[in-house]
């Protein structure tokens, strides 16, 4: 069934239960609580006005990724406060689920907030103190809406979930990454705290994933889930390494899965081979691609800010499992309800796709809980997801 926007509005997507699997905590702030926490720590910024910063800042469309980068200065900056950790924590949950997003994995480098006073275990607690308190009070609400609907035989709302990813960085010395996830084993044992992965952020380009397999391997001993930033800015190979030597679950963006050029080699007919293998071994093993398409197209010049150009399409064409997802809803000024509906528009999905697409968020989430919990949960997601497109 083609259509989907057609036949199903923005507004009803953005009903639709949904999950944000690659999201950046420190990318993702209330642009009016940035502009109040600059003020309130005297950091400047390039203008105190959200209308000054969206023209200069945080943009629609960007030069480069250097260009896309910049906006961090100022939102890591701000972050290096506990309260304020708790509150960008807080904001950025409930935000997520005025989107109808009830399942959220933001992931960040405590590293990269600690400034000159925090520790990294202090920083984690902190976001986990805002992510808390917001997931109560939005099942309070859940659990209100749900009472009032026991009557009908309506689909249960789907409590809101939340866990953390903490990041590693590619341009660190591999005894770092390993230090930082070392710290967030620590600090999820201590405080029972739902650290459920680990990812590895930054430039592929000569930071290859391997330098960090220490760290993984750590992880994987401890039973944290992986996922790893490849095939973003660099070609297969980086997505092999990734799901090989550092045993991914997931990758973060995967664009360029399907560019045999960018393989190292003067055999044509190798090079397809190979990403025939690898698109193979991703589909059989269900390795999702968390996909961010607005993302991509302010970072990506080879797309021509045409997001026809994507290669999630053949993505779908291999059957593999693939992710919605926003990546920066500051920076890339989206949410997961316009990244789909970007998607919809884009490539005429079907209305089974669209599930296909949201269910898979849920379905590979790193979901903090036992594999009965997570099936129920899945359960309900779906079921809630078809009564809505049902009304």
């Amino acid at each position: 069934m083609k259509g989907l926007v057609s036949s199903v509005s923005e507004s009803t997507i953005k009903k639709l239960p949904k999950a944000d699997l690659h999201v950046h905590l420190d990318g993702s702030l209330r642009l009016s609580t940035l502009i109040e926490l600059a003020q309130e720590f005297k950091l400047n910024l390039p203008s105190y006005e959200e209308e000054g910063l969206r023209e200069l800042v945080f943009k629609d469309q960007y030069k480069d990724l250097p260009d896309y980068l910049q906006g961090f200065q100022y939102t890591c900056a701000v972050m290096q406060d506990l309260q304020a950790l708790e509150r960008v924590a807080y904001e950025f949950a409930w935000d997520s689920y005025h989107d109808g997003v009830i399942y959220i994995e933001p992931r960040y480098s405590p590293e990269l907030l600690k400034g000159d006073k925090l520790k990294s275990h202090e920083i984690i607690v902190a976001i986990d103190k805002g992510l808390k308190r917001a997931e109560q009070e939005i099942n309070i609400l859940i659990e209100k809406e749900n009472q009032s609907l026991a009557d009908d035989n309506s689909a249960i709302h789907p409590n809101f979930v939340y866990s953390h990813i903490i990041c590693a960085m590619r341009m660190w010395d591999p005894e770092q990454s390993l230090s930082t996830i070392q710290s967030a084993v620590l600090t999820k044992e201590k405080h029972n705290l739902p650290i459920m992965a680990i990812d590895l952020a930054g430039p592929e380009d000569g930071f290859p994933a391997i330098d960090h397999e220490d760290a993984y391997t750590y992880a994987h001993k401890h039973f944290l889930y992986k996922t790893v930033h490849a095939g973003e800015a660099y070609g297969p190979s980086s997505i092999f390494q990734a799901i090989t030597n550092l045993y991914a679950d997931r990758i973060g963006h995967g664009f360029h899965l399907f560019n045999a050029e960018m393989i190292n080699t003067k055999d044509p007919g190798k090079a397809k081979q190979y990403v025939e293998n690898l698109v193979q071994y991703i589909a059989e093993r269900r390795i999702t691609l968390e996909v961010c398409l607005t993302s991509n197209l302010q970072t990506l010049p080879e797309l021509k800010n045409d997001p026809a150009n994507h290669s999630l399409p053949k993505m779908l064409e291999a059957g593999l499992s693939v992710a919605i997802c926003t990546d920066n809803t500051l920076v890339s000024n989206t949410t997961v309800t316009k990244e789909l509906m970007l998607a919809a528009k884009t490539f005429d999905l079907s209305q089974k796709t669209i599930k296909k697409l949201i269910m898979y968020g849920i379905k590979r989430s790193f979901y903090p809980g036992n594999y009965l919990e997570k099936k129920k949960y899945i359960d309900l997601c779906s079921k809630y997801y078809d009564s809505v497109v049902k009304e």
